[in-house]
């Protein structure tokens, strides 16, 4: 297999459409790549390592039909996009979520200019993250159903934040310094495998499905349609791989035995 098959990504993620680097293609393709391509952090959890470069990543979300986090979701976006035309700049943010008590600069989004147009895009965030991309201006909203997203100024830094409940709430800070691959390996490593990590700590899930937009954070699941959110508790380990076959796209045995410190009895 070669580094990375624009074909194959593109099977991946249902797209037939144009390949010509338009804010149109880059939308189109953002939301198509979410879609199809869930955010999970089950690898992690397994204990197994989680590698970063791009044939690694394309053969776990594209060849074996899987999601990942966010450097995977970037690192494999960012290849398709420099593969249709586009020039997309990797940086580093701080996710300042209460869920996601971080300390480290170990979140990985792009960034593109795109005709007259400066934008971010962030396939990899998880629950809350946004589906198009979102005007690196302060002032423009970036809108989709009842998703609302927008970055605003604090100090020298950009603030990503999206409605949440009815409430404007930051996700993450950066400084939108461009970043190369080698950068983001120390913060993949801390992340996949410090006991201080919350991806090695909880189990976190997203899915966009027909239903809405299904997040999981331990056994809660919760669907959001429409600015409605419904939640329910996950029965057991069982349950969790019924919902990967059914959201997620994908079945795994080993669900059934996940350990999960954040849940008791699921350790």
């Amino acid at each position: 297999m070669t580094r990375f098959n624009l074909d194959a990504y593109l099977a991946r993620i249902g797209w037939q459409g144009p390949h010509e680097p338009t804010i149109e293609t880059l939308a189109a393709l953002t939301r198509a790549h979410m879609t199809r391509i869930p955010f999970e952090n089950l690898d992690v959890l397994l204990g197994r390592g989680i590698r970063i470069d791009v044939e690694s990543v394309h053969a776990k979300l594209v060849v074996a039909g899987r999601g990942g986090y966010c450097y995977e979701h970037a690192t494999l976006l960012q290849a398709a996009l420099e593969a249709v035309g586009f020039e997309p700049v990797a940086h580093a943010a701080l996710v300042l979520m209460p869920s996601r008590p971080e300390t480290l600069r170990t979140h990985m989004f792009l960034s593109l200019h795109v005709g007259n147009a400066h934008v971010v895009v962030d396939p990899g965030f998880g629950g809350h993250g946004p589906i198009v991309p979102v005007p690196l201006a302060e002032g423009l909203d970036a809108s989709d159903g009842a998703d609302l997203h927008r970055l605003v100024r604090r100090g020298d830094e950009w603030v990503l934040e999206a409605r949440i409940d009815g409430t404007m709430t930051a996700l993450w800070i950066s400084t939108l310094e461009p970043r190369q691959p080698e950068d983001f390996l120390a913060g993949n490593q801390y992340v996949s495998s410090s006991p201080a990590s919350p991806f090695v700590n909880r189990l976190m899930l997203r899915a966009l499905t027909p239903r809405g937009r299904t997040s999981v954070l331990n056994r809660t699941v919760t669907v959001r349609s429409g600015g409605r959110a419904e939640t329910r508790e996950l029965a057991d380990r069982a349950a969790l791989r019924a919902l990967l076959a059914t959201d997620f796209g994908f079945d795994m045995p080993e669900a059934e035995a996940l350990r999960v410190p954040a849940v008791p009895e699921w350790t």
